[in-house]
């Protein structure tokens, strides 16, 4: 008898535990009251599409080829901030938007979030800013977006790079889509896992294990930031309920714009043998696999990131998309 009393003192504890957290969690984050945790505020700019406020980030000259930066899920353009400076300098009038639901963004309650919605609204963005075509790079999740924009409105891609991309619904396997996609369980569970900061550090220490430095404690605390919030995590729980990825590797090969596939030999979130599958489906695709590298090239080796997007996006469509690496980062 004992046993049970304690065992459900304990289980109001950890109930009453859970029902505070997720009843104190900030309800959205605001830009003006975050300075010390975003990178590059002064490039930071907001604007609105279909209703819904979006925060981007752009450097470069306007008049310079655009390149449109694209990030993944549980994401924000973050992940752009160690290359968005680069790139710029490298020519290109570079924009890294938060997508709607993410970031510094407005996360509309109407929204479904699926990947279709959110290509027609990096299309739309792209009408708001004046941009009639650009080269698309996606990551990760943005990946799938960046190809169905391609897919869906080829005129406005004029070349395209998948990062580490998803390409079908072999994700869903994993433990918090699952969890995530599950009534109720999720709900409670996907708050709890995304707003925890020591979760957060253990997933970011490979990577900078990989790089052979420090964690980045700022960054652990700028991911954080975002990752809290309720706004965002109904917006993480919807992406993962609608999530459809799988057209993007059924019709690759109706993607006819040039494309750079961009991988890391040790990408266990994305593996490899999916960038192989995409590089002998789409006409005309050519695969980078960086060595030592985990799932976001751009945040683990940047220059040489920049580097061979800067050779892709400068080649002419006529000639054949050949790389020559010159670091030993890539092979």
């Amino acid at each position: 008898m004992k046993k049970r009393y304690l065992l459900a003192g304990v289980s109001g504890v950890i109930a009453g535990a859970v029902a505070t957290k997720l009843l104190t969690r900030p309800r959205d984050v605001n830009w003006r009251d975050s300075l010390d945790f975003i990178y590059n505020p002064e490039y930071s700019w907001f604007t609105r599409v279909d209703g819904a406020r979006i925060h981007y980030q752009e450097a470069g000259d306007e008049k310079a080829p655009a390149l449109i930066l694209i990030h993944g899920f549980i994401s924000s353009n973050l992940i752009w901030s160690n290359t968005l400076r680069l790139l710029a300098n490298a020519g290109f009038r570079v924009i890294a938007p938060d997508l709607p639901g993410y970031g510094y963004s407005d996360k509309p309650r109407y929204a479904r979030y699926t990947i279709d919605e959110q290509a027609n609204a990096l299309k739309r963005l792209m009408d708001r800013l004046g941009i009639g075509s650009a080269t698309i790079v996606g990551a990760s999740y943005g990946g799938a977006i960046a190809a169905t924009l391609a897919l869906d409105y080829p005129e406005r891609v004029e070349k395209l790079i998948l990062v580490g991309a998803v390409s079908n619904d072999e994700a869903k396997k994993k433990i918090l889509l699952r969890i995530s996609r599950l009534p109720i369980v999720g709900d409670v569970v996907t708050p709890l896992f995304l707003g925890s900061r020591w979760i957060l550090r253990k997933r970011m220490q490979d990577m900078y294990k990989r790089m052979g430095k420090p964690i980045n404690e700022r960054m652990v605390a700028s991911r954080h930031h975002l990752l809290e919030t309720a706004n965002t995590h109904r917006a993480m729980i919807r992406t993962a309920r609608n999530w459809s990825a799988s057209r993007i590797e059924r019709e690759a090969s109706l993607i006819r714009q040039p494309t750079m596939l961009v991988w890391g030999d040790d990408d266990n979130h994305i593996p490899i043998q999916h960038a192989r599958r995409l590089r002998d489906t789409m006409p005309n695709a050519r695969l980078i696999v960086f060595r030592n590298c985990g799932h976001l090239p751009p945040a683990e080796y940047p220059e040489k990131f920049v580097e061979v997007v800067a050779d892709f996006c400068q080649a002419r469509q006529s000639e054949p998309l050949q790389f020559k690496p010159r670091q030993s980062g890539l092979r």
